[in-house]
């Protein structure tokens, strides 16, 4: 049976000779002019897309994309914390003249005997109006509190200032006090400058209008440790001079002098509001009670009032919301 060779003769090209392109073929042209059509036709809906998406936009003005926005975000936040971090320069700044420093000496006793107590009391006071001081009813009232007083004060006892003075800064001499509005609910008190003069020009410190929130940055002005924190400022040869009698109110008539009366700032954060009481970790001690509480807007919203031992977190203040009834009391009986 012969063989059937399906081999065909393929003829060599002669050395040198280069040999015939390939005849196109029709099928493949043809997919090529379906596809170049296709890719036409999706760029075609898509730049229709395009135009149907931005059009309206471009008539009205295009909103920043979301990058912009959080750029923009990020730049207002930066900025406001920049304000309240630069908050207890600007506010002790801008209020320093019109936080004072309190002094007194109180006693409490039965008539024609010897006072029973009798004590000095310091603390903070700040202008909330015309010869108005806002401070505590502790500072006012040094015997409110005091468990010993209060016992005495309950078998007859009477309690009895001898003298309530106020240092402001950049003042050489002392202005005279009197009570002008206690709280019976808080340890509010508001005092009178006796003599108006003394403190005309003062600046009189802003009352927040709205109630503050946890979380809140917040700067407390005062005079922590009285006498004896400020002492403890001074240069070394008026600290060395000082520092044995820093409870004496000839020791702050001197700092008064050589205008060394200088409140102290602290910084914090608003921990919790409770009614009228609020909690923040904004250091104090005791002679900074009656000291404003700002907020980073340079409002004020509380006053200083105490502090627990053993909790750095835990100062307390009253809100001015429970100031206001007795600013206005006060305004109303003078």
């Amino acid at each position: 049976m012969a063989e059937i060779n399906d081999e065909k003769n393929i003829e060599s090209p002669a050395p040198g000779q280069v040999p015939p392109a390939p005849e196109p073929s029709p099928v493949c042209d043809s997919w090529q002019q379906i596809l170049q059509a296709v890719l036409g036709v999706i760029m075609l809906v898509g730049a229709m897309a395009m135009v149907h998406y931005y059009a309206p936009t471009a008539t009205q003005g295009t909103p920043p994309d979301d990058l912009e926005r959080q750029v923009h975000a990020l730049t207002a936040q930066v900025e406001q914390l920049k304000q309240e971090q630069a908050m207890p320069a600007v506010v002790l700044n801008r209020y320093r003249n019109s936080i004072g420093y309190i002094y007194g000496v109180y006693q409490v006793g039965f008539a024609g005997e010897r006072p029973r107590i009798r004590a000095r009391v310091s603390g903070t006071g700040f202008l909330v109006g015309e010869g108005l001081l806002a401070t505590n009813r502790h500072v006012a009232e040094p015997w409110y509190g005091d468990s010993e007083a209060e016992k005495l004060m309950t078998e007859g006892a009477s309690s009895t200032l001898e003298s309530l003075v106020i240092f402001f800064p950049g003042s050489p001499t002392p202005v005279n006090l009197s009570c002008a509005a206690v709280s019976k609910t808080s340890d509010l008190a508001l005092l009178r400058a006796d003599n108006l003069n003394q403190v005309r020009g003062l600046a009189v410190l802003p009352l927040a209008k709205s109630p503050s929130l946890p979380g809140e940055h917040v700067t407390v002005i005062g005079y922590p440790m009285g006498i004896a924190g400020m002492v403890a400022k001074s240069p070394p040869s008026i600290y060395e001079r000082l520092a044995l009698r820093h409870n004496d109110i000839s020791a702050a008539s001197e700092l008064a002098a050589l205008s060394l009366i200088r409140p102290s700032a602290t910084w914090g954060h608003l921990g919790d509001v409770v009614g009228d009481k609020l909690i923040y970790d904004a250091p104090t001690a005791h002679g900074g009670s009656g000291g404003p509480v700002f907020n980073s807007k340079g409002e004020v919203i509380g006053v200083n009032s105490a502090y627990m031992d053993g909790f750095s977190g835990g100062t307390l203040g009253v809100s001015v919301e429970s100031l206001r009834p007795l600013l206005q009391e006060a305004q109303k009986a003078h």
